[in-house]
């Protein structure tokens, strides 16, 4: 799966046996990304906040692990 599916923001594609390596490599790339304060990676991040405080992150991730699920 790519950052862009795993709600980043660029094609950088990440592989593991599980979605939880999947969701770690993602993670990974994301504070990099902070830490380049990229834009691009930065306006996906506020995307996933706003998701978090709405209160609708655990259904997105069980939808992103059934995508994978289906690799």
């Amino acid at each position: 799966m790519t950052c862009l599916q795993l709600g980043g923001a660029c094609d950088l594609a990440f592989s593991g046996e599980t979605f939880d390596e999947l969701a770690a490599q993602s993670q990974q790339h994301g504070k990099i990304m902070f830490s380049q304060n990229d834009k691009a990676h930065m306006a996906a991040m506020s995307k996933m906040m706003e998701i978090m405080q709405a209160g609708g992150m655990d259904s997105w991730m069980a939808a992103r692990k059934t995508e994978f699920d289906a690799i």
